[in-house]
């Protein structure tokens, strides 16, 4: 919104405000720092006050650079800085009353002055914060290696071999490399605050994606503390079949343990960040030696135990008969086995998901992140080839399953012949129950010390279901801060000096219950697949559209992205998602779309300077400057209407009627001129909020000048931008002209006239009631606009503490009071009176209403002018213009009497109505006196001007006579407004003739005079 001026006698000056604003957010600044704010500018250099009579060589108001200067928050432990306002370091001293000059001294200087209101204030408790090793990389590698990594990589591998698996495993972490690179660009273009992923795809796309990706996200966590667990569970329960002990069954015990197990977990994840953190090292620890005890036990020669259940330790011929697949079961291709093994690659937002609880976040994100997926994407690599190498598909596990030397090896089926082992009848009857193609737990028969295997599987799993469930309620948790959805707010809330979610903590809990009673690994882990790939495909977008923009806020301190890279990440992840589990995918964007939906309509009130923004802003620039480039055509012209209505809630029905023909069609500009009172300027978003509330699609623009007329001629001239510029304007008739006094009247004319002399089209509207709906007495409202306000109190003020105006009624009850414009019209007419051709706009005004619902039944009859013998011929040549233009008006009615001489009684009020503005002059005595006054007074009406106006002024009145015998029940009418010669037809005659016009009506009456250029046309090119 733009504040222009004109006048020499109008100072910005009085409008300024006098609180300090921050230039970056807008934020005002409380009241209780004002009388302080010079002396919080530097840290080892106070700022004090100096009397006026005391000058130094170096007197300034101007403040250092502070960060103070920019943060939005509050600062703990001492008073926040306030930048100087603009005013105040060009203002003249006597203007201000804040001190005219301050100096810098030394500390020294203001040793023993205290006082209470700089008393600092005590720092909040430090909470727990973490470095990138702690915080982010042991616990992304703690995610990473999850259930999947001891439970089904050497069945993946058995699968589809040890290439494919490769391919797998480069593909998800070439998913999961990219999408850190654009989490990292996201997380370092500004301070991250709680919310990890949801906080950084909503602070980048905006509440809308961001707010749905969010609830997504924290679900698929959620559901990801059931897979994890189910896996723990499992193993439990292997081993309690090995060593034959059996709660219920194998599915019941799993859904027992898994419960017991996740709600220790949640005892833990609730006693806070800091119990959590020495957790996650201990596990992290177990999984170590766990690895290096498997690694140990790949190169230990095998025993004979082991050789029975398929382990052969480093064959070439075993790592060259799994290097390519062997696809069994429903899960048997590449993209079953790629949906259960990319789960596992999903950890990497765990340290970004804590982003509130880390000590530099910018830092630490990056960092870790693509640490962790460097290491555990090696680690899949080796284990992969590892148990490859060393394991057989199939194994009996039968130490009798031996090969002879007496029997002979041509019968013998698998590679294990080879090595003196025959598991052929388990083979072909497709009873093996070892070997890496039917034992999840190979990595435990490979281990040098199996019981070390088992407690990097409780440590892999517990850690990865921790992390899951502490990064679930954080970003839920953030989500419902933010107020985006309704009934949510309940689980927002925080506890301790962590702000810990624990109402998030028990949802999480109770989602994670339900699945795992599921009690099935391979079922849930690609549910997960499809949510996390979602997540992951609106990181990388965010990365793509924050950089593809070219905003100047996308400042990312991290540069290793490409946003090419970033956006065929983006689509590698939303083909993959219909790939693995096309039914889940259309879910997952089912809901995505849904939540979508929900946030545009209700349009929270959110400004977080999303690239959705930005793009927006480029997309109208370009749009704008790409309109430039083409010349204006008929066909496509639009009523484009610079509004006067000054504050728009004070004028609702003037703003009903232009909104029913520009709504979603053309551009609508309320114009509101600011001649002598500040509390305009203070509320001005006020105004932008009504019309918001209104459902109005208009911008608001207000300018101040010293009078009327120039604040309107400022906005004729200056609103709009290249082709996207007014070229209608409408405004209120003044009812009250002829009690007011003659200047204004000469002005509101004056506006008319430099409108057209800028080849605007004019609307006047006049209806029964008053148009301004505001309190008499209102100090902000526009004289002139419809005349009513001819008792308004001037305000003299030069600062907003003095300001003594009414208060407009409430805009409540505005809002909720509908105007004629807004209520259904019914069956009833819409009266055009074509009188005189101005380019078409008089009907079209008329079409475009009865494009609007609350219109669309009204009858649109049109009246012409003609004479009674030719009434048929120009009904006939009317209608058929009528029809070239496509209106789909079947109404036209002549108007034979329409030049005849009106009553006498309605001429008699016309020359009283004149008579207090005729300049009385004898021409014997006065007539060169009177005709200079009448040149510096041109509203003065003399002899000469009525009698060469006669005819004109009689066909008025004789109008009104015909408006009132035919369109006594039209919903509106419309007519063609006459034109007053400048120099010819003195303003209050020309104002009398508008007055004549539109008087004694029920109805509303649209005065439409085009600028005499075609906006129909008959012709399609």
């Amino acid at each position: 919104m733009e504040v222009q001026v004109i006048g020499d006698s109008i100072h910005l000056s009085a409008y300024r405000s006098r609180i300090p604003q921050s230039v970056t957010n807008g934020k005002t600044t409380p009241a209780e720092y004002e009388s302080d704010f010079f002396h919080l500018y530097g840290d080892t250099s106070p700022v004090v006050s100096c009397g006026p009579d005391i000058q130094s060589h170096y007197e300034t108001l101007d403040a250092p650079p502070n960060s103070d200067f920019y943060a939005n928050t509050e600062v703990c432990g001492r008073r926040k800085r306030f930048r100087p306002s603009l005013y105040q370091l060009y203002a003249k001293p006597e203007d201000d009353p804040q001190p005219p000059m301050y100096q810098e001294t030394t500390p020294d200087g203001m040793e023993g002055e205290s006082s209470e209101d700089e008393e600092q204030k005590e720092p909040l408790p430090e909470p727990t914060r973490f470095g990138w090793v702690h915080g982010v990389m042991i616990r992304c590698m703690l995610n990473i290696w999850g259930v999947i990594l001891y439970l089904r990589l050497p069945w993946i591998t058995a699968q589809a071999g040890i290439g494919l698996t490769w391919v797998i495993i480069l593909l998800s972490s070439c998913i999961t490399g990219i999408t850190g690179l654009s989490t990292s660009a996201i997380a370092t273009n500004g301070k991250v605050k709680g919310g990890g992923t949801y906080f950084l795809i909503s602070r980048s796309l905006g509440p809308e994606l961001g707010g749905s990706i969010g609830l997504i996200f924290a679900f698929a966590n959620a559901v990801a503390v059931a897979m994890h667990t189910v896996g723990f569970a499992e193993t439990v329960v292997d081993l309690m079949h090995e060593n034959g002990a059996v709660m219920v069954n194998r599915i019941n015990d799993i859904r027992i343990i898994g419960v017991i197990t996740v709600t220790c977990l949640l005892g833990i994840s609730m006693a806070g960040m800091a119990w959590e953190s020495k957790a996650q090292v201990l596990f992290f620890l177990v999984i170590m030696v766990s690895f290096t005890s498997y690694i140990v036990g790949t190169i230990i020669p095998a025993s004979p135990q082991k050789q029975a259940k398929g382990f052969f330790s480093y064959k070439a011929d075993i790592f060259a008969k799994n290097f390519v697949p062997d696809w069994r079961g429903q899960e048997g291709s590449f993209f079953g086995m790629f949906s259960i093994f990319f789960p596992s690659a999903t950890g990497i937002l765990a340290g970004a998901n804590i982003s509130g609880d880390l000590k530099d976040p910018t830092v630490a994100i990056p960092r870790g992140t693509l640490m962790a997926i460097f290491w555990t994407t090696l680690s899949y690599l080796i284990i992969s080839a590892t148990i490859g190498s060393c394991v057989v598909r199939d194994a009996s596990g039968l130490l009798n399953d031996t090969l002879s030397s007496s029997s002979s090896n041509k019968n013998c089926v698998g590679i294990a012949c080879q090595y003196g082992w025959d598991f052929t009848d388990c083979i072909n009857n497709d009873t093996c129950i070892f070997g890496i193609s039917n034992y999840y737990q190979s990595m435990s028969m490979v281990s040098a010390f199996a019981p070390l295997i088992t407690a990097g599987i409780f440590g892999a799993t517990l850690s990865s279901a921790l992390a899951c469930l502490v990064s679930a309620p954080k970003v839920f948790q953030c989500l419902c801060k933010d107020k985006l959805y309704p009934l949510i707010g309940f689980f927002g809330k925080g506890y301790g000096k962590n702000d810990e979610a624990l109402r998030s903590y028990l949802l999480a809990f109770i989602i994670a219950v339900c699945f795992i009673l599921i009690a099935e690994l391979n079922t849930i882990a690609p549910i997960i697949s499809n949510f996390f790939l979602c997540s992951y495909c609106l990181i990388n977008f965010s990365c793509f559209h924050a950089s593809i923009t070219n905003s100047p806020g996308w400042r990312p301190s991290f540069r290793f992205y490409n946003k090419w890279l970033s956006l065929l990440c983006a689509v590698c992840c939303l083909v993959i998602m219909f790939l693995l589990t096309w039914w889940a995918a259309l879910i997952a964007f089912g809901v995505v779309l849904l939540l979508l939906g929900y946030t545009l309509y209700k349009r929270p009130a959110v400004n977080w300077g999303s690239s959705v923004q930005a793009s927006s802003y480029n997309i109208a620039l370009n749009q704008c400057i790409s309109l430039n480039q083409v010349e204006d055509h008929v066909k496509n012209y639009r009523p484009q209407c610079l509004v006067l209505t000054g504050p728009p809630s004070s004028r609702p029905a003037l703003v009903d009627l232009v909104s029913c023909f520009t709504k979603n069609l053309s551009l609508m500009m309320c114009g509101h001129v600011v001649t002598n009172d500040l509390s305009a300027l203070v509320q001005s978003e006020s105004h932008i909020s009504w019309l918001k509330q209104r459902k109005v699609k208009s911008f608001y623009k207000h300018v101040v000048a010293a009078d009327l007329r120039s604040g309107v001629n400022m906005l004729l001239q200056g609103s709009g931008l290249g082709r996207m510029r007014p070229n209608v304007l409408l405004m209120g008739f003044k009812t009250d002209w002829h009690s007011a006094s003659p200047q204004a009247a000469h002005s509101y004319i004056g506006i008319l006239q430099d409108a057209f002399d800028l080849q605007y089209g004019v609307c006047v509207l006049r209806t029964r009631e008053r148009l301004d709906v505001s309190h008499p007495y209102q100090s902000y409202a526009n004289p002139g606009f419809d005349g009513e306000l001819q008792n308004m109190t001037t305000v003299h003020t030069s600062g907003l503490n003095n300001i003594t105006s009414a208060v407009p009624n409430d805009p409540e009850a505005q809002l909720s009071r509908p105007t004629l414009f807004q209520k259904k019209q019914g069956k009833k007419t819409i009266d055009v009176y074509w009188l005189s051709d101005d380019g078409g706009l008089t009907l079209l005004l008329p079409y475009l209403l009865t494009r609007r619902k609350r219109w669309a039944k009204c009858k649109v009859r049109v009246f012409v002018g003609g004479d009674n013998s030719k009434n048929d011929e120009r009904r006939q040549e009317v209608m058929t213009l009528i029809k070239k233009f496509r209106l789909g008006f079947h109404d036209v009615e002549v108007l034979p009497d329409l030049f005849q001489k009106p009553q006498p009684g309605n001429i008699h009020q016309f020359e009283k109505m004149m008579s207090s503005f005729k300049l009385d002059t004898n021409p014997k005595t006065e007539s060169d006196s009177g005709s200079s006054r009448a040149q510096e007074e041109p509203w003065w009406i003399t002899d000469q001007d009525l009698e060469r106006n006669r005819a004109k002024s009689f066909r008025q009145i004789r109008l009104n006579e015909i408006l009132q015998d035919y369109s006594r029940e039209a919903t509106l009418i419309v007519i063609t407004m006459p034109v007053g010669r400048r120099g010819v037809c003195p303003s209050i005659l020309y104002l009398a003739w508008l007055e004549l016009l539109s008087r004694d009506l029920s109805s509303p009456v649209l005065l439409v005079r085009g600028n005499q250029e075609n906006v129909l046309t008959f012709y399609c090119q």
